[in-house]
């Protein structure tokens, strides 16, 4: 016992580093995102910081393969990012993000092919400009997003195992409306998400695309992909009552602010091209604060 107990309290780092180094996630999370950061503010404080490591560890792939300026460095620190992961689940970690991660991955148990995944994901997109199938889309759907809603509900809790192919759906539904939402400013960037197959189907071209053209195609095409990622936010609604009852506010309100957004593209004619489809701040703080509020309710027997 006090051997075990005297290995245990070794492993623990600094307290005053460890609290630093998950402000450092937090205030990366705040400064990147608040479709995500006010959701969650509805969590737990220790579960809400290791959302954050995790958060951080994202924006930070994200970052290097959207980063303008990254010639032909990005995957040699996409490599680093590997490394230094590898690290982490080895017992090995320097600096904010890493030292979080680290502390988090230790309290929940996360399976470190997951934030693989997501490297794997951003790697894509170093190598592909268009996807030819919707499997290939799918597939990058899956390690971009869903590998990340694997992350959270480790922290968030749950015990019925259907909360993993649940919480895959949900990543899908929000990688879906990321990508329609952000059509013209990928296009821009050389990357066209939306599977050539499909283009070809309803009649409207890469070039269209890269244009910003808006037609009948076009609204046909934007038809059958919103159908389609509101499926998929019907399969993974089915996780939030899987959740831990404290952590449910937090996937519900981002479910709702991405069907929100859907919902604006739809009311803008699928006009994604001339300006960001958004939701202000007061509506995401008021829908996160209202789940929230629900969350606290006891169950009722």
């Amino acid at each position: 016992m006090d051997t075990v107990g005297t290995t245990r309290k070794a492993e623990l780092p600094d307290p005053v580093e460890l609290g630093r180094a998950y402000e450092e996630c937090q205030s990366i999370t705040k400064a990147s995102s608040t479709n995500f950061y006010y959701a969650f503010l509805t969590l737990p404080p220790e579960k809400r910081r290791s959302i954050y490591a995790a958060y951080a560890f994202c924006r930070l792939c994200d970052d290097i393969v959207d980063d303008p300026d990254r010639g032909d460095s990005a995957a040699v620190r996409l490599l680093e990012v590997r490394e230094r992961l590898a690290g982490v689940y080895e017992g090995r970690a320097e600096g904010a993000i890493w030292i979080a991660l680290r502390h988090s991955q230790q309290r929940y148990g996360i399976p470190m092919s997951w934030f693989v995944d997501v490297i794997d994901g951003c790697e894509m997109d170093l190598t592909t400009s268009i996807y030819d199938t919707f499997e290939e889309v799918s597939h990058y759907c899956r390690r971009v997003a869903s590998a990340v809603g694997l992350i959270c509900i480790e922290i968030c809790g749950y015990e019925d195992k259907r909360a993993v192919e649940y919480a895959i759906d949900l990543g899908m539904a929000m990688q879906l409306t990321n990508i329609l939402r952000d059509l013209g400013e990928d296009a821009r960037a050389g990357r066209v998400y939306l599977p050539r197959e499909e283009l070809d189907r309803f009649g409207y071209s890469k070039e269209d695309l890269m244009a910003g053209v808006i037609n009948e195609p076009f609204r046909d095409l934007m038809r059958f992909q919103v159908d389609r990622a509101r499926r998929y936010f019907e399969s993974g609604s089915r996780l939030f009552p899987l959740l831990d009852r404290r952590s449910r506010a937090c996937p519900r309100t981002i479910a709702s602010v991405y069907r929100g957004l859907l919902e604006r593209m739809e009311s803008a004619d699928y006009d994604v091209f001339s300006r960001r489809v958004s939701l202000g701040t007061s509506s995401k703080v008021a829908l996160a604060a209202r789940l929230w509020l629900q969350s606290r309710i006891p169950v009722l027997s």
